[in-house]
């Protein structure tokens, strides 16, 4: 059945908006498809069976304000959480998080380790049930290397349970390492990753399904896992992920998302000419109707109904804003961008059009927004690059807003938008240095990293250093978890940027949490520093 919802605005005057880490699920009971204006929101899927369960759970912590992505972005130089007043302070987490300052008994850190053990789990349960075909089998193993990837990146020293209900002593960083890269090869049907490699005896397949793993997803877990190598084991594997992400460029059907790469734009106001009707390259990779967009290898499935767990748009948008969008609930005012990485964008980046959203705010109908709250004398929203203080006053409407997933009229709390963990032009990047770094000449970085300039409307490169190559693959990459990790493998990780002065190295790893060790029975020991 399709409704069409025709939305109303009254003039509202917006007293307050008190917004912090909420993680209250608002559960509405209309779950029919609409339509806006003709297009058709809502509907499509994963298959269910035996795979549901172990995949389902990379929506938890990976698009929302726990977890993985939290631990992964704001104590990098990408994002914060201000304290604004009373109002996300949560205990000083996000302070903590920022300022590298955090300590084992850190709420979302434990969360990240949480998501991944349920979600290795749940793969171990769907291992050890008998009913999955070969290439069932060849996925779940993938899908919980990944998830041990994940465990290997934040923490290093972990337990490897393949079983349900087992346990395991603490393995060495190294051994995870293999782990991982044992459980995808051995998914490929490959003894190693080479430059002539034959895939042909893969129990993954080549089919394309965004929300599974075929062969060209694994081998981009794998050119991620060989990328970090150094960091992870002391010895580099640059060549095997050159060969890995080479295979995928060369091979796949996945196509850097361009020009024609066009999608009806689900952000558009019906009052407002200036809202385009259409969105075309980057910005569709990330839209809330990208589910079969080309770039994407392998994502994560979100919807609003049922499949919840992304809510960017209550993360970083002020109160106020749900009457630009029409959104069924108010924001909760919380993740700024750093004023130095959105001026990190040269303007007429369409990078810096998708990712953020500044300036003058208006309403559903292209009114001026306003906050009858304001911070200072002028109430219409306005939404400043600079933050003024990171605690205790952060103003609400300082700070770019993170916009790459972008929000769709009408919208709920939870979002529609997929969320990439392997795509095209990340795997462009990590075949750029890849090359770079094993031949220690950065130039040869610049076919890759020219190519992704090219599709953000932006000059070519004609030189490249370590630093500038950085700087590339966080405009792109922005909002994807990727920051923390990348700037670790650069060894930027503990320099000093906007309110954060802690230079501790050992942070380059999470601490175990307290939690664990305290449950383990003396099995688990606390990494170094903490």
């Amino acid at each position: 059945m399709k409704r069409i919802l025709k939305l109303t605005l009254a003039s509202v005057a917006l007293i307050a908006y008190s917004c912090t880490d909420l993680d209250d699920e608002l559960e509405d009971t209309v779950t029919e498809e609409f339509s806006i204006e003709g297009v058709s929101v809502g509907g499509g899927g994963a298959d269910g069976g035996p795979l549901l369960a172990p995949f389902g759970r990379l929506r938890s912590g990976s698009a929302g304000n726990t977890g993985f992505f939290a631990s992964q972005s704001v104590p990098s130089d990408e994002m914060a959480v201000g304290q604004k007043g009373g109002d996300w302070f949560d205990g000083g987490i996000w302070i903590q998080l920022h300022r590298h300052t955090w300590d084992a008994a850190h709420e979302r850190i434990g969360e990240a380790w949480n998501d991944a053990y349920g979600g290795i789990g749940e793969c171990n349960i769907a291992l050890a049930g008998g009913n999955l075909n070969t290439n069932q089998t060849a996925q779940v193993r993938a899908l919980r290397a990944y998830f041990y990837w994940r465990l290997l990146d934040l923490f290093g020293r972990v337990k490897i349970v393949t079983a349900p209900g087992g346990d395991a002593p603490q393995s060495e960083r190294t051994e995870v390492f293999d782990f991982v890269e044992s459980e995808l090869l051995a998914a490929l049907g490959i003894p190693a990753v080479t430059a002539g490699m034959d895939l042909s005896g893969s129990d993954l397949g080549t089919e394309v399904n965004n929300y599974r793993i075929n062969q060209y997803a694994a081998l981009g877990l794998l050119a991620k896992l060989y990328l970090n190598a150094e960091v992870y084991t002391g010895t580099p594997r640059y060549q095997e992920a050159d060969w890995a992400a080479s295979y995928i460029i060369d091979n796949s059907p996945y196509i850097l998302c361009d020009e024609g790469c066009v999608a009806p734009n689900l952000s558009k106001r019906p009052e407002v000419d200036s809202d385009p009707e259409t969105l075309e390259g980057y910005a569709t990779v990330f839209a809330p109707n990208n589910e079969n967009n080309p770039e994407i290898i392998w994502s994560i499935e979100y919807n609003s109904v049922g499949l919840g767990g992304m809510n960017f748009n209550q993360m970083t948008l002020h109160g106020p804003s749900q009457l630009t969008y029409g959104l069924d609930a108010a924001p909760w005012n919380g993740f700024q961008v750093l004023e130095e990485f959105y001026n990190s964008y040269e303007d007429g980046d369409a990078r810096k059009e998708a990712n953020f959203l500044v300036g003058p705010q208006t309403d559903f109908s292209g009114n001026a927004l306003i906050d009858f709250a304001s911070d200072d004398d002028d109430l219409q929203v306005v939404y400043t690059p600079e933050i003024n203080e990171l605690e205790p006053n952060s103003i609400r409407q300082s700070g770019a807003r993170m916009k790459k997933f972008s929000f769709e009229v009408l919208g709920r709390q939870d979002m529609n938008n997929d969320y990439p963990i392997i795509r095209l032009g990340d795997v462009h990047l990590m075949r750029g240095e890849a090359r770079a770094r094993a031949a220690g000449d950065w130039s040869l970085s610049l076919p890759d990293v020219n190519a992704i300039r090219a599709r953000a409307g932006v000059a070519p490169l004609t030189s490249i250093d370590a630093a500038e190559f950085l700087a590339e693959r966080g405009r792109e990459m922005f909002q994807e978890s990727s920051r923390r990790t990348d700037q670790i493998r650069f060894g930027t990780f503990d320099d000093v940027w906007w309110e954060k002065t802690n230079t501790d190295a050992f942070r380059s790893l999470m601490p175990i949490p307290f939690s664990q060790i305290q449950a383990s029975n003396g099995t688990l020991t606390q990494n170094p520093g903490y």
